[in-house]
């Protein structure tokens, strides 16, 4: 089973660059607003779509022109949209985004329709020919315990990334079999009991915890950010892959690694995400 479902979020980013953050009460000079599309499930899906996986998006967008947006550039990277809902007289998610001139960025997110998905939205053939379920918080936690409950009863592997962190059901975490946390999340968390996890830590790569392994660390591609937005959604996606194509976690997690520091080269989330043949071309600098 290769195919990978993803059931979450999907916003229209609007994005605004900057040379640094504001500080409280202070109005900067910024770019001209770019609307993108976004959302961290749709960019986890689309990650996943470009890299040739077969992949299914379970969400919901409103009946804008953002909505259009991005069911256009969801199904553009091969993912399955059938799944999609729109609903009438809802405004589609957004996310505000800010990036300064380092490539970092700050995210405040608005649920929209994002808000209205609920259990029943996941059908019960979701998971058919199915390896892989990822899932994030960017939708409700009823939502999340679903999926991951109908996963689990069909055999599937529950990729599970806690972001936007928060406290979650004990049920949320003992469904998960990997869990994808940065190293702050993963401070905050403590003893999640999850005994396979991957702790992004940024610029300096990602420590990858097998079960009685000893944990393993894998480095960082080196580049010159110029926008981080979306790139540990990337990496989600890449993982989501080649986990759903059979790869130990370590070997998945490698695989990622090239794929969130090239998403980091382009401005943008999902239009920064690479092809094959774009990450073979990156990694042979």
């Amino acid at each position: 089973m290769t195919g990978i479902v993803v059931v979450g979020s999907l916003n229209a980013d609007l994005v605004v660059r900057t040379e640094r953050f504001p500080k409280p009460g202070e109005t900067l000079h910024g770019s001209d607003l770019a609307i993108l599309p976004g959302g961290k499930s749709a960019n986890q899906a689309v990650a996943a779509g470009r890299l040739g996986g077969t992949v299914r998006m379970i969400g919901a967008v409103g009946d804008d022109g953002n909505g259009a947006l991005l069911r256009d550039s969801v199904a553009a990277a091969g993912v399955d949209t059938t799944h999609v809902a729109v609903r009438q007289g809802t405004a589609t998610g957004t996310a505000v985004i800010t990036v300064d001139g380092a490539g970092e960025n700050t995210i405040v997110i608005s649920a929209g329709a994002n808000g209205t998905l609920t259990p029943s939205d996941v059908p019960s053939d979701a998971f058919e020919d199915a390896g892989v379920l990822g899932l994030c918080l960017e939708v409700s936690i009823d939502v999340v315990l679903a999926a991951a409950r109908a996963a689990r009863a069909a055999g599937v592997t529950v990729l599970t990334n806690l972001s936007p962190f928060g406290a979650v059901p004990a049920e949320l975490l003992e469904l998960t079999d990997v869990l994808l946390v940065n190293e702050h999340e993963a401070a905050e968390l403590g003893d999640h009991g999850v005994q396979r996890s991957i702790v992004t830590r940024g610029g300096a790569g990602c420590t990858v915890h097998d079960g009685d392994d000893e944990p393993v660390s894998i480095d960082a591609v080196r580049v010159e950010p110029v926008d981080t937005t979306g790139c540990g959604d990337a990496f989600m996606g890449a993982v989501a892959l080649r986990l759903a194509a059979g790869d130990a976690l370590v070997d998945a997690a490698r695989f990622a690694v090239g794929v969130g520091a090239y998403a980091a080269t382009k401005a943008g989330a999902q239009a920064s995400y690479p092809t094959t043949a774009e990450l073979e071309s990156f990694l042979a600098r």
